[in-house]
């Protein structure tokens, strides 16, 4: 049974768990603050700090694991990335005071003191460029720094830019950008077993990612319609196409569509002369 790492909390947890539940992997806890559960009795589920999963999988602690890929970034460590989870969307961004004139990163000084809980990665960004910077590390809440003298300017995750306008502070590059991330160690995949397992886990969580977003849509269309239907719901790999018992001159359409253009798609399709038109989620797409 392999160990998956989960954050203990926080947007990244709440989104892993869902996730997980939508894969048939429901997490089996002996209570809200058990430190292991059952993921649907098949894998088996670590709750730490989402800094430190990097850590646990490289070390082998746990098989694989859910953190954000700036945080993998920052440990340094040598991991495998299995598949991009799409939640938890955010970059790192370097970002100055509205006072301070700055904005392109062009502009900073040599000796310009950066404030950062992510010291290795801003590091290494700087040194890409040239630019001689002095770095502060700091544990939390970047954004004070450069009002209270610690920092001249700070590099720190951004999602929709609030909190830095609350703060006076504006954008001025971008370092990164991030997302939930399932990672492994090297070493794990060389093991039949577990790579195995690990495919399966990949190809579970991918089937309920891919069906976000997707809804299935059926309807009864007049038969000499039949091509320009097609270009109304095109489908995967084109409208399924099924004859009706007693039909007459109407035929069942079967398609997978994209969910944000839904309401234009049952549009065209009444407009072609659709009836008995249903929509419905999809919970799993294998492709």
């Amino acid at each position: 049974m392999l160990r998956i790492a989960l954050p203990n909390k926080g947007r990244l947890s709440e989104e892993a768990r869902e996730l997980f539940t939508d894969a048939g992997l429901e997490i089996r806890a002996a209570g809200p603050r058990a430190l292991t559960a059952s993921l649907g009795g098949e894998f088996q589920a670590l709750f730490v700090r989402a800094q430190d999963i990097p850590e646990f999988v490289a070390d082998g602690a746990a098989d694989a694991g859910v953190t954000g890929a700036d945080l993998v970034r920052e440990s340094g460590r040598d991991l495998d990335d299995l598949a991009d989870l799409t939640f938890g969307r955010c970059r790192l961004a370097v970002a100055a005071t509205e006072e301070s004139g700055l904005t392109t990163i062009d502009q900073l000084r040599a000796g310009t003191r950066v404030a950062t809980v992510f010291p290795r990665i801003t590091a290494q960004f700087f040194a890409a460029r040239n630019q001689a910077v002095e770095i502060v590390p700091v544990s939390g809440a970047a954004e004070i720094a450069p009002h209270i003298g610690i920092a001249d300017v700070i590099v720190d995750l951004v999602s929709t830019g609030s909190t830095l306008r609350v703060n006076g502070l504006r954008e001025i590059a971008t370092v990164l950008e991030s997302s939930a991330r399932l990672i492994a160690a090297p070493g794990t995949r060389a093991d039949v077993a577990r790579s195995r397992a690990l495919e399966e886990l990949v190809a579970a969580l991918g089937s309920v990612l891919a069906a976000r977003g997707k809804r299935y849509v059926m309807a009864n269309v007049p038969r000499g319609r039949l091509e320009e239907v097609k270009r109304v719901v095109p489908g995967l790999n084109g409208p399924t196409i099924i004859d009706i018992m007693n039909g007459g001159h109407y035929v069942a359409v079967h398609a997978v569509v994209s969910a944000a253009t839904i309401y234009r798609t049952i549009a065209d399709l009444k407009a072609l002369g659709a009836e008995g038109i249903l929509v419905t989620r999809i919970e799993r797409l294998m492709s």
